[in-house]
């Protein structure tokens, strides 16, 4: 190799990376969140590990890359170290995604709720203390002679 071909091929490697994991981005767009993204970091990092190939010269290649051509053609013996920062590069991404998601979650449950909460007017107060008030009764007539005991509701209708 030429001194200008190993960065050339990183940049056309990277490209195509970047191309598949914005495929693999509008593949997975219609999933629920909490299974798309640890999907994403799963694509990110499966595409975008490097390991050493020659330590002499510094050369790194794509871990998947390595990990495929030793398993299938048996052509090396670097296949422990690929699989090693292929996991480690995983592992990393989803500790950082697990902070990400307290952190989101926090936000969502503190700030958001707060923040659409609409005060209560004249009517809705009024509804929902007769709610509170008539919460122990029994749902119908005909079933009050049905048990003695009246029955929790747990479960307020919305008015219409």
């Amino acid at each position: 190799m030429f001194e200008n071909d190993y960065p050339l091929a990183w940049s056309i490697y990277l490209l195509g990376a970047l191309g598949g994991l914005l495929v693999w981005w509008r593949l997975t767009r219609w999933m629920w969140r909490w299974l798309r993204e640890p999907l994403w970091i799963l694509g990110a990092a499966l595409l975008l590990t490097p390991t050493m190939v020659d330590a002499e010269r510094g050369l790194h290649a794509p871990a998947i890359a390595i990990t495929a051509m030793d398993l299938l053609f048996g052509m090396g013996n670097s296949v422990w170290r690929a699989v090693s920062d292929l996991v480690l590069s995983l592992l990393i991404g989803l500790a950082i995604y697990l902070v990400f998601v307290a952190v989101r979650w926090f936000w969502q449950r503190q700030y958001l709720s707060l923040e659409h909460q609409e005060p209560l007017d004249e009517a809705d107060t009024e509804y929902y203390l007769f709610a509170e008030r008539h919460r122990y009764s029994p749902p119908h007539p005909s079933l009050e002679s049905a048990s003695s005991t009246p029955r929790a509701s747990s479960r307020i209708e919305p008015r219409l």
